[in-house]
């Protein structure tokens, strides 16, 4: 029986929209309520939020892998506030939370994409649910998922990071704001359901994308750009991307064409948080998964 629901925003200071609804909830409390639940609501970096940037000192979202959490000589503000949170939260080999929900944006024309913390079947099945409901939402797995992952999802293996958008950074969009905020509470009514004997229906099998590969941006020698995302790619994430059609456009109009020789589905298009990591563009295989044998 699944008893504590943490749900999380503002793991990155700039992106507002999970920084608010956390808010929301901490002033209104009740509206998180659920008979068989507690539920409770962090804004995750306040420091970052207070200036409204993405962090301090360094990624909260990178300081979550389990020997970075053993490390007491790592001591940025960062690394410090994971060790809280996964005291509050965690530890991942018996957590506290028994479900997290981390809330946040890209400036990826990503929809709504849930990121499951591991290939969990409860996992499977609250995104077969969610996708029933909501037929536009993607179910994503990156290249690092399960609770050897640095980020704060991996505290639980049960639970999302659930990226919102597009979103410019440090802005709030009212549409993405409510449709996110309906999600949040339908998760909230399965797992109540679940709790009192009455789960409610999923579909048999659900469709996720696993990340395969990231792709930097064209470079010198030095390291500085000498291309971007190519216009025909912009914005289309999670489309097909077959061999041969242009990933990226350099400064002096040459294509650069994916070389690739299976078909793949590009996400986190050109997302401006990724420039610092040297991702332009995170390529995924598209799978099917029966969730009777799971």
């Amino acid at each position: 029986m699944i008893q504590k629901v943490a749900i999380v925003g503002g793991t990155h200071g700039n992106e507002l929209l999970g920084v608010y609804l956390v808010k929301k909830w901490q002033e209104f409390p009740e509206l998180l309520h659920r008979e068989s639940l507690e539920c409770v609501a962090l804004i995750s970096n306040p420091a970052a939020v207070a200036i409204n940037q993405r962090y301090v000192d360094r990624d909260l979202n990178r300081c979550f892998a389990t020997n970075d959490l053993a490390n007491q000589n790592l001591t940025s503000y960062e690394d410090q506030r994971a060790k809280e949170i996964a005291m509050q939260l965690g530890p991942k080999e018996q957590p506290l939370a028994d479900v997290i929900l981390d809330l946040h944006t890209t400036t990826s024309n990503m929809g709504i994409s849930l990121l499951p913390s591991s290939k969990h079947p409860f996992n499977l099945r609250l995104a077969a649910y969610l996708h029933s409901l909501y037929p536009d939402i993607k179910i994503c797995f990156g290249l690092q998922h399960g609770q050897n992952a640095p980020m704060l999802r991996s505290l639980s293996p049960l639970g999302y990071t659930i990226e919102v958008g597009p979103i410019a950074q440090g802005v709030l969009n009212a549409d993405l704001f409510q449709q996110t905020e309906q999600l949040v509470h339908e998760i909230l009514n399965y797992v109540d359901a679940t709790n009192q004997g009455n789960p409610l229906s999923e579909a048999a099998v659900v469709t996720v994308y696993q990340a395969i590969a990231n792709v930097d941006y064209p470079r010198d020698a030095a390291g500085e750009l000498r291309g971007m995302v190519h216009p025909q790619l912009q914005f289309q994430d999670y489309e097909p991307l077959h061999p041969g059609q242009p990933m990226f456009l350099t400064f002096t109009g040459e294509e650069i064409l994916y070389a690739g020789e299976a078909v793949v589905y590009p996400v986190f298009i050109n997302e401006a948080a990724y420039y610092e990591k040297q991702i332009a563009i995170v390529l995924t295989e598209k799978q099917q998964i029966d969730l009777e044998k799971e």
